[in-house]
């Protein structure tokens, strides 16, 4: 079900809407996690550390897939506040055709650097080849990637967010019933635990897609929407371009990092990669509700109603903060057990566990200002400000990696754990500063926004409506990202 944002209350339709996108979120990661908790209690320390090695590479594929489905996201949410039905499935039509072709080709480049990539970031010989075979499976599974994440962009950009939820957690249970088959039945090691996330995201993302096709094939409109507009691939090229730059810097961070931790041997290694996996999942349980609160900006930004922007930033901030204090809670009172879960009776879990602990002890107490850096950021990507956006995000970046090279001959292992919080307290500041800037306001609204005065639409003419929609208000003007040439 596709919904309106621009109307009724922030707080209720913030809060509806990120129920479900929340509940994604966690199978998402229970999908993530499902490999390394299944290696480390049935194949062993070393098939740990080899997910844990693979995982800042993977982390490369998924940020050009996450930073190319928000350019899509952005504008068909534009689009959708604005009312202009037939280009926004135009828009839909154009992302799905460019990512496709991306991810195939994303993927003979991966196949072909993927030896390359793992001597750079000084993978353990004695893991190298487990590693590896876990590597080129993922890698195969791009274009299933890259379907899904379009697709659930696209959902979350029309207001829906329930729809990937439900496909998620079929695949989620498949794939962990597929890792159990492949490892305790059939014996596969770490191959079947790559083979199965490649079945189960298959699948699912050819079901996202086909529902996606279906659901938007009932949008009556005037016009027959074209296949392809080079324009509207420009408008998502300036949203989406910035945003895998910044998605993969922040990936080429962690692989910086990651390089580190593997010179300091496989119990450190697994240690940290299964707080990591942890604190990540922490992270996007935190950003759930700026995403959501991105498509909510987007939408009323199309609408030309800053004030409820406004509304939702508050909103948003005050839920997140809550949400942060119990997953705070939680990795103090039970960061050993949560991390047990990794590690089986028969390695040195004492060990791992331990440097798991501490890694989550030091990061999590700035947990609350990634929370109010997220809701930030957030609008400043609804709007279109993707330079403020990067700005950010690579300031906090730069940092962090200066910081653990910096501090790791000095510190050891805890050096790499400050550096984190460190690179987040520069980050927030920078995201409120250009947020309350108003750089993420088109430039024609911005005067009237200083001044607290509304814009008001215009009923456009009958003729130029979409058959299905006609008497709608539209805005006098779009916002830069989605006008016509």
């Amino acid at each position: 079900m596709m919904t309106d944002m621009t109307k009724g209350s922030p707080f209720k339709i913030l809060l509806k809407f990120v129920v479900p996108m929340l509940l994604s979120m966690v199978f998402q990661q229970l999908y993530n996690l499902a490999d390394s908790v299944i290696a480390g209690r049935y194949l062993g320390v070393d098939a740990l550390a080899a997910t844990g090695a693979a995982y800042p590479i993977t982390v490369l594929f998924l940020a050009v897939a996450t930073g190319a489905s928000v350019g899509c996201s952005v504008v068909i949410s534009q689009l959708f506040g604005a009312h202009d039905y037939v280009r926004m499935r135009t828009a839909v039509n154009t992302a799905v055709c460019t990512l496709v072709a991306l991810s195939l080709a994303l993927t003979v480049i991966g196949q072909i650097a993927c030896p390359a990539l793992m001597t750079i970031s000084n993978t353990p010989e004695d893991i190298f080849a487990p590693t590896m075979v876990y590597l080129r499976l993922y890698i195969a599974g791009l274009l299933f990637l890259f379907l899904y994440n379009t697709a659930t962009a696209i959902f979350n950009g029309l207001g829906d967010s329930r729809t990937p939820l439900y496909f998620l957690a079929f695949s989620t249970t498949l794939n962990v019933v597929l890792d159990l088959l492949f490892v305790t039945v059939f014996g596969a090691g770490i191959a079947g635990l790559g083979l199965a996330t490649l079945i189960a995201q298959g699948l699912c993302s050819v079901l996202v897609v086909l529902t996606l096709v279906r659901r938007l094939s009932r949008l009556e409109t005037a016009r027959r929407p074209a296949r392809f507009d080079a324009h509207l691939l420009r408008r998502m090229s300036l949203i989406a371009i910035p945003s895998i730059c910044q998605q993969s810097f922040v990936s080429v961070g962690v692989f910086c990092v990651q390089g580190l931790v593997n010179a300091l041997g496989p119990f450190t290694v697994a240690g940290f990669s299964s707080a990591l996996k942890v604190s990540t999942f922490a992270l996007m349980v935190m950003n759930t509700l700026p995403n959501a609160l991105s498509s909510f900006a987007a939408q009323n930004i199309g609408a030309q109603d800053i004030a409820r922007v406004r509304q939702g930033v508050r909103a948003c901030v005050l839920v997140s903060e809550l949400i942060i204090g119990g997953i705070i809670a939680l990795f103090f009172f039970a960061g050993s057990q949560i991390l047990g879960l990794f590690v089986g009776e028969d390695i040195g879990n004492g060990t791992v566990i331990n440097i798991g602990v501490q890694y989550l002890l030091i990061v999590a107490p700035f947990y609350p200002l990634v929370g109010i850096k997220n809701c930030c950021d957030s609008v400043l990507r609804g709007g279109g400000a993707m330079g403020s956006f990067m700005v950010t995000t690579l300031a906090d970046l730069a940092l962090r990696v200066a910081l653990a090279y910096a501090l790791m001959p000095l510190c050891g292992f805890s050096g790499i754990c400050y550096a984190y919080p460190l690179g987040w307290i520069i980050g927030t500041a920078l995201s409120i500063i250009l947020y309350l800037s108003n750089v993420w306001i088109p430039k024609y609204m911005r005067q009237s926004a200083r001044q607290g005065v509304a814009l008001h639409p215009i009923r456009r003419p009958a003729a130029q409506q979409d058959g299905a929609h006609r008497g709608h208000h539209l805005p006098v003007r779009l916002p830069f990202a989605v006008r016509h040439q």
